[in-house]
This record gives structure tokens, sequence and C-alpha cells, in this order.
């Protein structure tokens, strides 16, 4: 039996969000699918430093988060996010001593790398302009949803900075191929909704009015399955960008043993077996 200290120690290290109070964006979590809304559409949904760190801190916290499966991002009206506010972000850093600019960068990196390190598969649902730091937030998901209309730009070259921003460098070669990665960083272009689905940026297309629906479905599907494991998939595709292939085929022999010993794995087993349809529940 588990002692109280253990108990004391388990309980310290689980969050439940549902009815945790965004200050700078909406939140919502229903049936483990948790959405952020990024919500300044008269301005296209642009991150202001206040955003960015409650962003980064939510992110943080869904490490521990037991009732959040899965997350949905996506931008309030008719755009994805615009990037920095050009009035609250820019104007500010033109001021600024280099090591304070280094604080301010090194905090929106950790955004990335929060987003990267929950073990919730992360969902954007893309639709009109997404750029600068918004084309992050998006890279930075596991899966993305885009219609036709989407923008895609990474517009840090056309104010006079390099393109490697908050991991673009590395990750987005990784999505689209260093070569389309290095025409997007290099000249800030927008890409359409059609090349990024052809690129391999958005996994699909969907109509504008049905968007955040299919995202939500799309989560909905992930929150069935086994979310434990989905978190150790999600944890070995980042993982293994820095191992050789020995090295990856030991972690996931190592990974994969620790799914067999959840008990999801025991129900797929006793229901396939049973000629029924497993019901995951994430331990």
């Amino acid at each position: 039996m588990m002692t109280s200290s253990a108990d004391a120690l388990l309980a310290g290290n689980r969050l439940t969000l549902t009815d945790y109070r965004a200050k700078h964006f909406l939140w919502s979590v229903t049936n483990g699918v948790a959405t952020i809304t990024l919500n300044r559409p008269e301005r296209k949904n642009p991150l202001t430093f206040e955003s960015y760190a409650e962003l980064r801190d939510l992110f943080r916290d869904l490490v521990y988060a037991t009732d959040v499966k899965a997350v949905v991002i996506h931008g309030a009206g008719d755009n994805f996010c615009s990037g920095g506010d050009v009035h609250e972000i820019i104007a500010p850093l033109i001021d600024l001593p280099m090591p304070e600019l280094l604080l301010f960068t090194r905090m929106t990196g950790d955004l990335v790398k929060a987003m990267r390190h929950c073990p919730q598969p992360v969902i954007a649902a893309v639709d009109g302009v997404c750029a600068g730091a918004g084309a992050i937030l998006a890279m930075a998901s596991d899966m993305r949803l885009g219609t036709a209309r989407s923008k895609l730009a990474f517009l840090f070259a056309r104010v006079g900075l390099a393109g490697c921003d908050m991991g673009a460098c590395s990750i987005l070669p990784r999505i689209i191929g260093q070569g389309r990665a290095a025409e997007l960083l290099f000249t800030g272009r927008a890409a359409t909704g059609d090349e990024g689905f052809a690129w391999g940026f958005y996994n699909r297309l969907c109509a504008p009015e049905t968007l955040l629906d299919d995202a939500a479905t799309l989560a909905s599907e992930l929150v069935a399955g086994p979310t434990f494991a989905h978190g150790i998939t999600k944890k070995m595709l980042h993982q293994e960008w820095s191992m050789s292939i020995d090295e990856a085929i030991e972690s996931e022999a190592q990974a994969q043993a620790i799914c067999m010993s959840t008990r999801d794995f025991e129900r797929a087993y006793r229901a396939f077996a049973a000629k029924a349809r497993p019901v995951f529940e994430g331990d």
C-alpha cells in the first residue's frame, strides 16, 4: 500500500486545469480536450510579453495536468496569429540593452520548449494569417490543420532579424525540408495553404467553417486512445532527433517496455480477445 508521504508526493505533482482562468487568451477544457483561443481578432491575434509568458507557464503546467489529454490552439476570427505585437513588443525591444533582449528571446524559446515537452499532443488549427511568432506556434505544434486561405510567413528577415528564431532553423526543415525552409526563412514570403499542405506543414486542409470542429474531432480521437502511450510517442519523436539509429532503437525498446506495463496494454489485449473495442484510460 502506498505510504502517506508517497500520496502527498504524487498529489503535489498533479494538477487539474479545467478551471484555469487565463488572463491573456481564452482557455477551456471539454472531455480532456483543452482549447486555447488567441483572442485579439481586431489585430489578427498578436502576442504580447504577457501572453508569451502565460502560454509558456501553462504549457509547463500541462506536464502535471491529469484532466487534459490533448490541446487545440487557434485564433479568434479569421486569422491564427500575426506574431509579436508591433506596438507592444517590437517598439519596446528597440530600446532594450542586449542582456535584456536575451532574456526576452530566451523566454520566447522557452514557450517552444514547453510545447515540445508537454506530453499532450498539440494541434494547431490555422486559418488566415499565421505569421512570425504565430508561425512558430504552429510549427511547434505536433499536428497542423490549415485552410486554403492560410498564409504562413516567417517574417523575421523582413524586420531585420535572422530566421533562426525560437528553433525555426532546427524544427522547420524537419517538417518541410531544408530547401523550402531556407526559402521561407530567407525571404519572409507567405506560403499559401496549398503550398503548406503539399510541403507537409499541414496534415490536411479544411473548410474555414469546419476547421475548429475538425481539430477538436482529431483531438477527441487522440483522447480516446492510449494517452500515456501518446505521451511516450511525443517524447520519442522529439528526443530521437539527436540520436544515432542504434541509440534510437534502444530508447524505443525501453519506451515500449514501459508502455507494455500499462493497464491500457492489457485492456487492448482483453478487448481483442473478446472481439470488442478497447476502452483506454491512460494508465
